[in-house]
């Protein structure tokens, strides 16, 4: 394997590279953008469809795919051949997210940094507010945390840098912007994101076989919700360990 360090290898629009001993990267481009991450998942699902001897794992970000294999079943050169293939009918295949309406209580107890977010951007709190809520964002990737998905795009006059002071603890469910991009932290954890709401739901079940509540390719909207709404449905989480609730905010 020493030898195939420095490769790299151009297929239409995608390029292979290495990832150690067990691993192919397939990049589509040098940028967060829908289309790019559109070629992604298409190939994520074509894969998942083929399944090709040896791979053990596909992980999605947001321009490339990591292909991880087995060594001992898969040689990584055969791999990006048959990859390199696949490729080619991978304009035709769907890989159709769920689309999701998530409720988040905007109020001032669950976002500490909403005034000073609209203050740098010159708008009203409540003008922040409605214009987060009504965007419709791609699950571009998970990642930082299990269950985080990183969604996108917030409108331009939203984008700004993360904050200079991270906190050493954000509370789990927080609702936060930074760049082009908002989350939802599944878990208390540091963080250095402006946080604008709250949502009450769980997203992540660590006991589960498939324990994130989002999925790359699916699409959220945020639906703002009062503290009184907002109880109610922490107190109905409380009382579950699964996803069994999901049908409530899957979008029609």
């Amino acid at each position: 394997m020493g030898g195939h360090r420095q490769f790299e290898l151009e297929a239409g629009d995608a390029r292979f590279l290495l990832a150690a001993d067990s691993g192919v990267v397939v990049e589509f481009g040098s940028r967060i953008d829908r289309a790019l991450s559109a070629k992604v998942l298409r190939l994520r699902h074509a894969l998942e469809l083929k399944a090709l001897q040896g791979v053990t794992d596909l992980i999605p970000s947001f321009r490339s795919l990591l292909v991880q294999y087995d060594p001992l079943v898969a040689d990584p050169l055969r791999l990006i051949d048959e990859i390199a293939e696949l490729l080619e009918d991978t304009a035709t295949t769907e890989a159709a997210g769920r689309r999701w309406e998530l409720p988040v209580c905007y109020e001032e107890q669950f976002a500490p940094d909403v005034s000073e977010v609209a203050g740098r951007l010159n708008m009203k709190v409540a003008d922040v507010i409605a214009l987060h809520a009504a965007q419709e964002y791609l699950v571009y990737f998970l990642g930082f945390l299990p269950g985080c998905a990183l969604m996108g795009d917030l409108p331009a006059e939203m984008e700004l840098p993360r904050r200079t002071e991270p906190r050493v603890r954000v509370p789990a469910g927080s609702v936060a912007i930074a760049m082009r991009l908002t989350i939802v932290y599944p878990l208390v954890s540091p963080g250095g994101w402006h946080l604008i709401g709250n949502c009450p739901l769980k997203f992540f079940h660590s006991g589960l076989q498939k324990p994130n509540l989002l999925a790359p390719g699916d699409t959220v909207t945020f639906r703002p919700v009062s503290s009184r709404e907002y109880e109610d449905i922490l107190r109905k989480e409380e009382q579950t360990t699964s996803f069994d609730y999901i049908q409530d905010y899957i979008a029609s």
